[in-house]
């Protein structure tokens, strides 16, 4: 598959480190999902489909828009209508490579984790004819005033020619979602913020028939900034936002003064981990900001699923589609 058009490739250690993590990547995705995920045509997301099926009656937590109304009003007990999956899926994933995603403190760098979700999401849905592609957002190669030297230095390596947002078109087949893997891997993270917003709106742009949406970010920029858009994807799609997070980001450890470069801005601070009371704010302060984002998606009607740096990400996403595939035997999709 060759390189999208537009799209600006990293520098030659870059793509080698790259191509070194996607390799692994894709051998512990291959070997732990096929052992741990076998079982009939199900992927990532058990959607509803289009074909008709049988009627049952409604269980809390339905979705509503299954209604079969004639046979509620012959029965008067409310009834859903089931629906059989479809054979050929379109899978289009929204994939957050901003300056923020270039950072870990532990077993992975957070951009790492965005790839590995990628590359599970590519396994589990590329087969039996399924097609898959995305668009991916770096930064704006916009600095911040407090730009550092460093920070300046990556804002000119970053200034080949190439938009901040690069479309990869959805082809069915094995050979052609390698590709798309490689593609994303070798996608140079640029500085500066990305708008998620417009990135998750290329989503719904142009309209196409409903298939599975997943948004891979951390989702950092404000929600009031990407939240609308989200929701205008659950119209039509099922929706699968991952979460990528590092536990740095949830609270600080008491290691003195530590100085501090905003990725995405250049911006300098220098924080004193050693007041308690600093630490407390900080921990509070990133759980409301996290329960804000996971308020979002719920009114979205989004799939959630959160990855951590410093925890087995391969086994927190059997768990999830286990969980997908139980709410689905219970009638329910979510």
């Amino acid at each position: 598959m060759s390189r999208p058009v537009g799209s600006t490739p990293a520098p030659p250690d870059e793509a080698a480190r790259a191509e070194a993590v996607l390799a692994r990547l894709q051998l512990l995705v291959t070997r732990k999902l096929d052992g741990l995920l076998q079982g009939d045509y199900v992927g990532l997301l058990p959607g509803p489909g289009t074909e008709a099926g049988e009627s049952r009656e409604y269980r809390p937590g339905d979705d509503v828009r299954r209604m079969d109304w004639p046979v509620t009003a012959r029965t008067t007990l409310p009834h859903v209508r089931r629906t059989v999956a479809d054979r050929e899926l379109e899978t289009w994933m929204a994939i957050d490579l901003s300056a923020s995603l270039d950072f870990g403190t532990a077993k992975w760098l957070k951009k790492d984790l965005v790839i590995a979700a990628a590359t599970a999401v590519t396994h589990l849905t590329a087969r039996g004819g399924n097609r898959i592609g995305a668009v991916v957002g770096t930064g704006s190669a916009v600095p911040g005033k407090g730009s550092s030297g460093f920070f300046r230095k990556r804002q000119a390596e970053a200034e080949a020619p190439g938009p901040p947002v690069v479309r990869m078109p959805a082809r069915p087949g094995r050979k052609e979602a390698q590709g798309l893997l490689r593609a994303i891997a070798r996608t140079q993270v640029r500085p500066g913020r990305a708008d998620l917003g417009e990135l998750i709106d290329l989503l719904n742009r142009p309209p196409r028939r409903r298939g599975v949406a997943v948004v891979i970010s951390d989702f950092l920029a404000p929600a009031e900034t990407w939240s609308r858009p989200m929701r205008k994807l659950g119209v039509r799609h099922d929706v699968l936002a991952i979460e990528v997070v590092d536990p740095r980001e949830l609270e600080l450890p008491d290691v003195g003064v530590l100085t501090l470069t905003d990725p995405e801005t250049g911006d300098l601070h220098e924080v004193q981990t050693a007041d308690p009371a600093l630490r407390e704010r900080y921990a509070a302060a990133a759980g409301e900001q996290r329960a804000t984002i996971a308020r979002a998606l719920r009114a979205a009607g989004a799939a959630h699923l959160r990855l951590r740096t410093d925890t087995d990400w391969l086994l927190d996403m059997v768990r999830f589609v286990a969980a997908q595939r139980h709410a689905r035997t219970r009638g329910t999709t979510r």
